[in-house]
């Protein structure tokens, strides 16, 4: 049911609530058990409640401030499905990357080199984890297991793939058993772009508020308020369509190796090699136009970009599949006498997947590291100031990580299918050594964190001890209560653990890059594993070897069952998903610029629905508007107010409570929430407050201060507990709320009542820059 909105002369005010992360049914977030939703549907919604709403939706009551509350909760954590998508966590990771560069004046050749270079990474990823399934299917399962009697023989569903157990059936041929086993990494691949499809259409669909772009040229300029900025359809299909081909290309690539090289060997068939060479050219153009596709941004923020095309996102992956029917056909040709042995050209194709990812690394942080330069004196004074999370690194450290989850996941796989399938670890070679070399290190990388944990620990134990003094002091609760003292102050010690992130994501991206650098140096070096490779060494470092190496292969595998069983627990517990869903609410705000194969963008939906609704709302009661935000609900909060006409903006109050605003998406994301961004949004909006508490380990303050933009955000840090002890307002000991129930403080209540009383009934005057 659609809000008829009419004209209140100003009079009504509106308070629209946004939750945070983990969700909220609308009957808590209006307090009133009687809702009903006035538009929307079961994926996001505006709720009120039935006494402030009439038969057609119009307010029921005039001259005071009706709540409304938008619930996205289903956008991220509504369906246990969703729970799978866990298993695309090395995409969205990098697709993250994408979001985190410096700032810089738009434009750039260096800003223009950062994204292509992120989008590479991602394109790499996608490689990786299709060349797993290809190792998994064809050279663990169809080459190497089919191909020896006493694997075959455990294995008696691959007894008609066996030319021992088979007697020499048609299957046996080795050509023909890859071919039969390459539906399953082309059935991965066709199932990535199905979801990536659908999910669009679910969720990036709807389409934002299509306005006259605003000037470009002020120091608190941010992407977030270009009117195509939420509306990705562009460049989600092109890379969507690239990726499909690439995943495509490296299955035709791992069936048609093998067959070629047979074809090459003295006294081959010339037709047969010369069909090769033709389908290796071929697959090589592919690759090419891939490459050339992903280049290509493709996207456009500045307008709507509502074009599609349509050639290249049909034909090029269309054009992949014909390939890689003929590289089937051509893999399954008769060829006497030809037999599987050792391993496919894995080690070659993960060794240059790993040193392909190690080079766009560096060369992203040399990229950021320049922008982040150019940022203190450029056309963004101050947004890559001193709380940068690592000085501007931040993309490729966490680009770093994506590379390093992938190789844990296409790892952990194909370990766990070789055990599994060569349960004595005799009748198979099993993995490429790299994969083994790669599992070896993680012990190491373990012993680094454990390190770095015990030092943030110690810290934070000295933390807690100067807290104490401070909660004794500010409560005036002397001697007081030793064990609640100790709460409070290990509360506010806890929560300052968010501010050590961009540590523990550097140190622990700087050691992924030397060890993994060391693993491929040991994979190429010696050809062998690393027990092997120390044959002959002193008997310490031969038990390092195997210590290292039996270590890593069972974490690596422990590691991905328990990704996997989580997985599964989440499809069935709805308390595990809605864990889940928190995580998908803080790592799919952003739009799916890097990799068309990660998690869908909430935001899409819910910014394009609160623009929608807060336009509509001032244009057609001229009344006062308040945008309520908790948590990731404040981003969102914000996100939508730069969305809105600068006219449409200044109606606008915005008060946050418990934000990560700054405090994660300032330092994280300096391009988009920078403080000049944030700055100039203060200056547009009527009015801006901010509450947080020092137990809050993910909201903070927005650190702006009052100059002529207005008065100052940041609200006092507020008790947390209300009172120490028993007092007559408290009868009871409070308790610790950290990052939730901030209504239950009066602050709330008395910041909401300022922002309505502050807000003019009448159409505010136009400001400098508004398009009135």
């Amino acid at each position: 049911m659609r809000t008829v909105e009419r004209s209140s002369q100003g009079k009504e005010a509106l308070e629209l609530l946004v939750h945070g992360v983990g969700g909220a049914t609308p009957e808590k977030m209006l307090n009133d058990p009687r809702t009903v939703r006035i538009t929307g549907d079961d994926t996001a919604a505006v709720y009120r409640r039935v006494d402030d709403a009439g038969p057609d939706g119009a307010a029921a009551h005039r001259d005071r401030t009706v709540p409304e509350a938008y619930v996205w909760s289903n956008l991220t954590s509504g369906n246990g499905t969703r729970a799978l998508w866990l298993l695309l966590l090395p995409f969205m990771v990098v697709n993250l990357a994408h979001w985190m560069r410096p700032a810089a004046r738009e434009g750039t050749r260096a800003v223009r080199l950062y994204g292509l270079l992120v989008r590479l990474a991602g394109l790499s990823l996608t490689v990786l984890l299709v060349a797993a399934a290809c190792e998994v299917a064809l050279d663990l399962t169809a080459w190497q297991c089919a191909g020896t009697r006493a694997c075959a023989e455990r294995h008696s569903w691959l007894g008609f793939l066996s030319p021992d157990v088979s007697d020499g059936g048609w299957w046996s041929a080795p050509g023909r058993r890859l071919a039969l086993a390459a539906p399953v990494p082309t059935a991965l691949t066709g199932l990535l772009w199905y979801l990536s499809h659908r999910t669009w259409r679910a969720y990036e669909s709807q389409e934002p508020l299509d306005r006259t772009p605003e000037p470009e040229n002020g120091p608190g300029h941010t992407a977030l308020s270009r009117p195509g900025f939420w509306y990705g359809r562009r460049l989600v299909a092109r890379l969507r369509a690239a990726h499909t081909a690439a995943g495509l290309l490296t299955v035709a690539a791992a069936v048609g190796t093998a067959a070629a090289r047979e074809d090459r060997r003295p006294g081959g068939p010339v037709l047969l090699d010369l069909l090769g060479r033709s389908l290796e050219v071929a697959l090589a153009c592919g690759a090419l136009a891939v490459i050339w596709v992903v280049c290509r941004r493709g996207r456009s923020e500045r307008r709507l970009d509502r074009r599609l095309d349509a050639h290249l996102v049909r034909r090029l992956p269309l054009t992949t599949l014909v390939l890689l029917a003929l590289t089937l056909v051509y893999a399954g040709w008769a060829r006497p006498g030809w037999q599987s042995r050792g391993r496919l050209p894995g080690d070659t194709t993960f060794g240059t997947i790993a040193l392909a990812q190690g080079v766009v690394v560096l060369a992203l942080a040399a990229v950021a590291h320049t922008l982040h330069r150019a940022g203190g004196d450029g056309p963004v004074p101050g947004a890559s100031g001193g709380r940068s999370a690592l000085r501007g690194l931040g993309g490729p450290a966490v680009a770093m990580l994506a590379c390093a989850l992938g190789g844990v996941m296409s790892g952990g796989v194909s370990q766990r299918v070789s055990d599994w399938l060569d349960g004595t670890g005799t009748f198979l070679d099993g993995p490429p050594v790299l994969l083994t070399w790669q599992a070896s290190v993680i012990p190491v990388l373990l012993v680094v964190l454990l390190i770095l944990c015990a030092l943030l620990g110690r810290s934070t134990w000295r933390l807690t001890r100067a807290e104490r003094e401070a909660v004794t002091h500010e409560y005036d609760a002397d001697p007081g209560d030793p064990a609640r003292t100790g709460r409070i102050a290990r509360a506010r010690a806890m929560a300052t653990l968010t501010d050590r992130g961009p540590l523990v994501v550097g140190v622990t991206s700087a050691a992924t890059l030397l060890l993994g650098a060391g693993a491929l140096a040991g994979a190429f070096g010696t050809g062998r594993t690393p027990v092997r490779a120390t044959e002959g060494a002193p008997a310490f470092v031969q038990g390092a070897a195997q210590t290292a190496q039996a270590l890593g292969s069972w974490l690596i595998g422990l590691g991905f069952i328990l990704f996997v069983t989580w997985g599964r627990r989440a499809y069935k517990d709805a308390a595990a998903r809605r864990t889940i869903g928190i995580l998908w609410d803080v790592g799919t705000f952003w739009p799916r610029a890097a990799h068309p194969f990660a998690p869908p963008c909430y935001a899409e939906r819910a910014v394009p629905d609160l623009t929608w609704r807060m336009a509509t709302w001032t244009r057609a009661t001229r009344g006062r508007l308040v945008i309520s935000g908790h948590s990731q609900g404040s981003v969102l909060a914000a996100a939508a107010a730069w969305q809105l006409k600068p006219s449409d903006r200044a109606r606008v109050a915005l008060l946050t409570y418990g934000s990560p605003i700054e405090r994660l998406y300032g330092r994280w994301f300096p391009a988009h929430f920078g403080p000049a961004a944030l700055a100039a949004l203060h200056r547009d909006i009527d009015c801006w407050r901010n509450l947080y508490r020092l137990t809050d380990p993910i909201g903070g303050p927005v650190r702006l201060s009052g100059d002529e933009c207005g008065p100052g955000v940041d609200h006092p840090p507020l008790a947390d507990p209300l009172a120490y002890g028993r007092t007559e307002a408290h009868p009871l000991p409070g308790p610790l709320l950290g990052h939730s129930d901030y209504q239950a403080d009066p602050a709330f209540a008395d910041e909401r009542e300022r922002l309505l009383a502050r807000l003019r009934p009448e159409v505010p005057a136009a400001r400098t820059g508004a398009d009135g």
